[in-house]
């Protein structure tokens, strides 16, 4: 058989993991959440929510697939081996968190291929054309009705499906390696100029000087700060999970996990540096969330202020960025089961999935935002949830405590069996049932 790839070490790994969790949710969602919680009393359970669930679930989706050296479709089906019920329960079980993940990257390319547009749109100036909410509104309807943005969801799905030929070495981590710190830089340069304009204090106290601390008092601050941080560090069974498959066994899992959920949260604070106080800049309603506030509030944000166009420029450029890395992620989850499962070759995979890929997304343009709701709110926990029950229930704690500390620095303290066995998989099974009767926590 041929080597299996891998990333060069774990620094490549945590660039390519941070590039999955960033996305849309840390920038159109975060922000939002703080301004209609409370302020800086919403980060109080939001942190707590990413020091379990990283402490819990990251760990247990990364050593999950180094263990197993393969993604869901293969590694669910050695489980449910090894505990005598037959590989096939397992891959039907993998079926889940695998078309899941296909799924919500066919939904988020969509996605990516408006943010393509708007980029574009910011370099030409045609973006910065209308003139009050509503011609901005009216625009991205347009774009966003379907077929309204065929060429540019296909340019970039071929941007992506052009990385991801090249394998886990030498497109995924290459890619994520100057992506990632594009990002950061450039959402910072926003967030530095956003700070230079008058107004913007009333941003910053919002953001950190909590609006009132019985914010704290109320369950959906908890609730939501619980589907922000589960959301973010994208979990579903899937995409974590494979690339802890490329992982080599001497890497320090633990160590990878604490560093991807801080740069995860640090992308989610500084967009909220730069939204929040260029929304109060220009006096717009900070709850402002979703496509929305991305592709019609933000836009006329930037154009009223000073050099407001090659702030958008910086900050679609940097999204797009985020984008990218999100959606290679996706869609490695189905390229990795075709490979490994049915013997295809990478180029075959990629342009298998690919196919599927441009072909389903052209035709689901006018649907999106409700394909994407069955994604979030149903697939991924299910993805999740199932990941975890087979591994840290399943494989049993003697399996799953050799399989972490391996290459760690020093092992997990006591509290890691209890705290993922209940802590993790009930949160993650509230995640369903709540997100379900509410219509989405993340």
């Amino acid at each position: 058989m041929k080597k299996r790839d891998q990333f060069t070490g774990k620094w490549g790994f945590i660039v390519a993991c941070i590039g999955s969790a960033v996305g849309m949710g840390n920038i159109w969602l975060f922000p939002a959440r703080v301004s209609q919680y409370g302020g800086a009393a919403f980060l109080i359970p939001y942190f707590i929510c990413v020091v379990v669930i990283g402490y819990t679930g990251v760990i247990g989706e990364m050593a999950f697939g180094r263990a197993m050296e393969a993604g869901p479709l293969v590694a669910f089906g050695k489980v449910t081996e090894r505990s005598g019920r037959g590989r096939r329960l397992g891959e039907m079980l993998a079926l889940i968190p695998v078309l899941g993940s296909l799924a919500l990257a066919i939904g988020y390319s969509v996605v990516v291929g408006w943010i393509l547009k708007y980029a574009a749109g910011s370099i030409t100036g045609s973006a910065l054309t209308p003139v009050s909410v509503g011609e901005f509104e009216a625009a991205f309807g347009a774009t966003a009705s379907s077929f309204g943005s065929v060429g540019w969801q296909l340019a970039g799905l071929a941007v992506v499906f052009a990385i991801m030929v090249f394998g886990v070495s030498s497109g995924i981590e290459r890619a994520n390696r100057v992506m990632m710190p594009l990002f950061f830089l450039m959402f910072i340069a926003v967030a530095v100029y956003v700070s230079t304009l008058d107004g913007a204090g009333a941003g910053y106290r919002y953001l950190f000087l909590p609006e009132s601390w019985s914010a704290l008092l109320n369950p959906k601050t908890w609730l939501y700060a619980l589907g922000q941080a589960f959301f973010s560090l994208s979990l579903a069974g899937s995409g974590t999970l494979v690339y802890g498959s490329y992982l080599k066994k001497d890497a320090d899992i633990p160590f990878c996990a604490r560093n991807v959920a801080l740069f995860d949260t640090l992308a989610a604070l500084i967009a909220a540096l730069a939204i929040i106080p260029a929304m109060a800049v220009a006096g717009v309603d900070t709850t402002q969330s979703g496509p929305g506030l991305m592709f019609i509030y933000l836009p006329g944000v930037f154009k009223q202020m000073p050099g407001g166009r090659i702030v958008m420029i910086v900050f679609f450029v940097a999204v797009l960025f985020a984008g990218l890395s999100s959606l290679i992620n996706l869609f490695e989850s189905p390229i990795e089961a075709l490979q490994t499962r049915f013997g295809f070759s990478r180029r075959r995979a990629v342009g298998t999935v690919g196919a599927v890929g441009a072909v389903v997304g052209v035709c689901i343009e006018g649907i999106v935002s409700g394909w994407m709701d069955v994604c979030s709110i149903y697939l991924c926990p299910v993805g999740a949830l199932l990941a975890g029950i087979l591994f840290f229930w399943v494989c049993g704690k003697d399996f799953v405590r050799a399989q972490i500390d391996q290459g760690a620095a020093r092992p997990l303290g006591k509290a890691f069996e209890p705290m993922s066995k209940y802590g993790f998989c009930g949160l993650t099974l509230l995640v369903l049932v709540l997100g379900s009767v509410f219509g989405g926590i993340g």
